[in-house]
């Protein structure tokens, strides 16, 4: 039986034209179909997804950022006010993650594992702790370098700011979840009972 996981991969090996090689059946020798050579940006994700990387994150050089600066993304169709509330600390955080001295590659395990479990259990809204740093080298520059890089690739995530700071500013980041299936289905139902 294949997992969720499996078929969307499955799903997404089709879309790129790659198929199953035919199994050897004394017919003759099994002949792999032909894939697209077409320039392709999600190629890189699909070879760490293949090297076991979670989730297609990858431990690849980036470029660090400067200690100073705030991290900010949202995916489209997140309504401005929305993220406004977000960047903004209006929004009440029910998880956190505390990554503070954790190495990059125990850093996105954690993270991809935390993401998950908290969009399962429906929340929308969790803080993610990577400490200050104080140079570029600084190894919470250098993580929050890298989740500035895999938080925009994980599709659970929609949008993610760094924090204010009486929730511990640049040395952490909130995170809005996607609503999960319960959580889609609670907010049709509300909006049913006032049409």
């Amino acid at each position: 039986m294949q997992s969720w996981h499996d078929d969307s991969f499955s799903e997404l090996m089709q879309a790129e034209g790659v198929q199953r090689i035919r199994q050897d059946t004394g017919s003759g020798p099994a002949v792999p179909a032909a894939r697209s050579l077409r320039a392709d940006p999600g190629k890189s994700i699909r070879r760490r997804l293949a090297q076991g990387s979670p989730e297609g994150l990858s431990l690849d050089q980036v470029e660090w950022l400067h200690p100073a600066d705030p991290i900010s993304w949202k995916r489209d169709g997140v309504q401005e006010g929305v993220f406004r509330n977000l960047r903004l600390g209006r929004y009440s955080c029910d998880a956190s993650l505390n990554l503070q001295h954790f190495e990059p590659a125990q850093a996105r395990d954690e993270l991809v594992s935390f993401v998950r479990q908290s969009h399962e259990l429906g929340i929308r809204t969790v803080l993610v702790q990577i400490g200050r740093a104080r140079s570029v080298e600084d190894p919470a520059n250098k993580l929050k370098s890298y989740l500035d890089q895999w938080l925009k690739q994980l599709d659970l995530v929609m949008a993610f700011h760094s924090a204010q700071p009486h929730q511990g500013g640049l040395a952490a980041v909130y995170l809005m979840l996607r609503k999960n299936a319960q959580a889609r289905q609670h907010n049709w139902e509300k909006h049913q009972k006032r049409g």
